[in-house]
């Protein structure tokens, strides 16, 4: 049903853990689970997204004057 794996984990990781666990009320193991969860789409999300593109548009004053410059592209 589920793959096992061992995890080793330094004191002070443990210590929290367990402290998580009892304060939740929820096992040790399904945090981790979850830890992971939240890693595999982290990791999904980083690859398929790409920063924004940027260029210099020569006008140091382009990003205060930006809406009326978009008014003017648009017909504004």
């Amino acid at each position: 049903m589920k793959a096992k794996t061992s995890v080793y984990l330094d004191p002070a990781q443990a210590a929290q853990l367990k402290d998580a666990a009892e304060a939740t009320g929820r096992s040790e193991a399904d945090l981790i689970r979850e830890g992971i969860d939240l890693v595999l789409l982290r990791a999904h999300t980083v690859r398929r997204t790409r920063p924004w593109p940027s260029f210099d548009s020569g006008d140091p004053g382009f990003a205060a004057n930006s809406a009326d410059l978009l008014g003017q592209a648009y017909g504004e």
